[in-house]
């Protein structure tokens, strides 16, 4: 299997045009979200854990409290893939779930 195509910085800014609040890191796009309480905050990341591992692609997560800082990055490619944008979209319709 051919490994995905890193996309470039304008591609990446456009990208996350459509996803409110991520940003594109050092090599990666991050966002923290902020919940109500611990509860929550790890309620979000076990509907993202399943997400990930449904799509074998797994973020880098940090937990404090009650913010969770997701950052993505296609590490078999080196960089940023459409695989992070899809992803990212769909960690934006857990938030409410």
């Amino acid at each position: 299997m051919e490994p995905m195509a890193t996309l470039s910085e304008p591609d990446i800014k456009a990208a996350l045009a459509d996803l409110p609040g991520w940003e594109l890191g050092s090599g990666e796009i991050v966002k923290e979200y902020k919940f109500k309480d611990f509860v929550a905050a790890i309620g979000f990341v076990n509907r993202l854990a399943e997400r990930a591992e449904a799509a074998n692609h797994h973020p880098d997560l940090e937990i404090h409290y009650n913010r969770v800082r997701v950052a993505l990055s296609t590490h078999s490619a080196g960089g940023i893939t459409a695989k992070d944008i899809a992803l990212a979209g769909e960690i934006e319709g857990l938030v409410g779930g």
